[in-house]
């Protein structure tokens, strides 16, 4: 362009190994949605949730000003996905010496640029969307149904914990009361 911005196409496979929350009962996103800028996710407060194909590939059509943020949320429009942006993370994979090496790209680096640079070999470089593993889990990024079915799931494994040790302390104090039954009629 006049202004030295160009446009171009990147591949992004996405590895997702946890479900996505997408509106339940809308149908898919047609071009003439898409052109005006219809978000029909936000038409219905219904969600459900499933599994993304492993490995799926997606094609985007951007600008050398397009950063790994608007990369991000344009994926996540296309698929109708409703989770948080900060749920994901765009990593670029590189192979060298018979090992792929992933690197998390900043929200504001040029996913284009780097296509560029590193030409249309995609040993050299792909992109990848995963999930943000940070370590730290960033509880702002889920809705709460998704953190009430957190606490639900906490409550239960902490209930199951919790009768594990009654039963053991059961069958010990038992063994305990048995043994000294046995023990009352011997001297000792």
């Amino acid at each position: 362009n006049e202004d030295g911005t160009y446009t171009g196409f990147i591949k992004v496979h996405l590895k997702l190994r946890r479900p996505v929350t997408v509106p339940a009962g809308i149908r898919p996103q047609s071009i003439y949605d898409a052109l005006k800028e219809v978000n029909l996710a936000e038409m219905t407060d219904k969600r459900t949730s499933f599994y993304l194909p492993l490995d799926a590939i997606k094609q985007l059509h951007i600008s050398s000003t397009t950063t790994v943020s608007e990369v991000i949320q344009g994926l996540l429009k296309k698929f109708m996905v409703v989770d948080n942006p900060q749920k994901f993370a765009l990593f670029k994979e590189m192979r060298k010496d018979g090992q792929v090496l992933f690197q998390k790209l900043p929200l504001t680096e040029y996913p284009l640029y780097l296509r560029l640079l590193a030409g249309p070999d995609t040993d050299v470089l792909s992109f990848v969307l995963k999930e943000n593993e940070t370590g730290e889990v960033e509880w702002d990024a889920f809705s709460i149904p998704e953190l009430q079915n957190f606490l639900m799931i906490l409550d239960k494994e902490e209930k199951e914990k919790i009768q594990q040790v009654h039963r053991k302390y059961e069958r010990f104090k038992q063994r305990l009361q048995q043994t000294l039954k046995e023990a009352r009629g011997k001297p000792g």
